[in-house]
């Protein structure tokens, strides 16, 4: 959802101008930090999360029009300086993948390092809290505020660039009545290989929708709530799943100021 598919040349240059200088900004501070908390070892890690993160957000609920995005768990596993080179990477290559043009490369790594960043600090706060008996709940309610947070950045950056990035795909929802309708109405497949181009192009200028700013915060805000509490539900089953079988792979320094594990002691050793 907070992933920004917007071809290049419709963002002012001023807007994706200052994403871009903003994202390697933030990846000179990334490098640096990360690599004082001895990122070589993370490297596998980094890469395996990356490609996860990637997949989901390749894969689209055709119903909502909505991305997966596993960015909380990501920031879970990563923090945040990892977690924005993680971020940096996904972009960069889902961008070669046509979600996205290369211009707003830099506006899309600073909302999902955001979320990441966000999501880490979320589920952290919430196991100091709660403890690690509750992660499945820290992390459900952790990945909603975070989506909705990012969401808002999102409707921000369309306000700023105005209503030519509005236009979007929306999935079974009408932008113009907000009500949804089978998605499945014209066929699961359409085949047009024996007609002319003619019927394609008009049946396209129909399905595109240039909405003012407000429609398409409502748009976002009414399919938003249902693929976040989604999310929430992968999240909260894959952290307590971790949690349980790995928990040092999550909550490693969450209790790190009271209770410093010795090596070995995570596989029972002594």
């Amino acid at each position: 959802m907070t992933h920004i598919h917007i071809p290049d040349g419709v963002l002012p240059v001023w807007l994706w101008a200052a994403g871009w200088l903003l994202t390697l900004a933030l990846l000179a501070l990334a490098s640096r930090f990360a690599g004082r908390a001895g990122s070589r070892r993370a490297v596998p890690l980094v890469g395996a999360v990356s490609a996860l993160v990637l997949v989901a957000m390749s894969t689209e609920i055709v119903p909502i029009a909505y991305h997966i995005n596993l960015t909380v768990i990501a920031g879970a596993f990563l923090g945040p300086w990892l977690g924005a080179i993680s971020a940096f990477i996904v972009v960069l290559v889902l961008s070669l993948l046509g979600h996205g043009g290369v211009t707003v490369i830099g506006l899309n790594t600073l909302v999902i390092a955001a979320e990441m960043a966000v999501g880490w600090g979320l589920v952290r706060a919430g196991l100091r809290v709660f403890g690690a008996r509750r992660t499945r709940a820290v992390a459900g309610v952790a990945t909603v505020l975070t989506l909705a947070l990012t969401t808002t950045m999102l409707v921000g950056i369309v306000a700023l660039a105005g209503s030519p990035a509005t236009e979007r795909e929306t999935g079974a929802l009408d932008p113009d009545t907000l009500r949804f309708e089978s998605p499945f109405s014209d066929g699961v497949v359409t085949l047009g290989l024996l007609s002319g181009g003619e019927h394609d192009e008009e049946h396209a200028a129909e399905e595109e929708h240039t909405l003012s700013v407000g429609r398409f915060a409502a748009v976002v805000y009414t399919l938003g709530p249902v693929g976040w509490l989604l999310e929430a539900l992968v999240t909260a089953g894959v952290l307590g799943y971790v949690v349980g079988v790995r928990p040092r792979l999550v909550i490693a320094g969450v209790f790190a100021e009271s209770r410093r594990t010795r090596y070995g002691d995570e596989h029972g050793g002594h």
